[in-house]
């Protein structure tokens, strides 16, 4: 918990956005959740894995990224067994000049 508090505070300010993805679609506590840390010093938007798929819905993640424009969209997660698109991720985050 810690490690993930320094290393939001090394690429944003309190009140910027970060997308992260939600507690209950395998997300992790200090991702956003509002009795973090996170959810109480940043705009937190949270993505969801695909009901259908199991994998995380990159459509809804680009949707929000272009709605939002947040400082970070934070990709890994404690219970989520799948595997990342990094590269998908890297091209939206480079798309809205977002830290990933």
């Amino acid at each position: 918990a810690s490690a993930n508090q320094a290393a939001l505070f090394a690429l944003a300010q309190p009140g910027d956005t970060i997308l992260g993805l939600d507690l209950a679609h395998g997300g992790h506590l200090t991702h956003g959740m509002k009795i973090n840390f996170s959810g109480k010093q940043f705009n937190v938007v949270p993505y969801h894995v695909d009901t259908d798929s199991g994998l995380v819905d990159m459509a809804e993640l680009e949707r929000l990224a272009k709605e939002h424009r947040p400082k970070v969209i934070i990709a890994g997660w404690s219970a989520y067994p799948r595997r990342l698109d990094f590269a998908e991720f890297r091209r939206i985050a480079d798309e809205v000049e977002a830290y990933l």
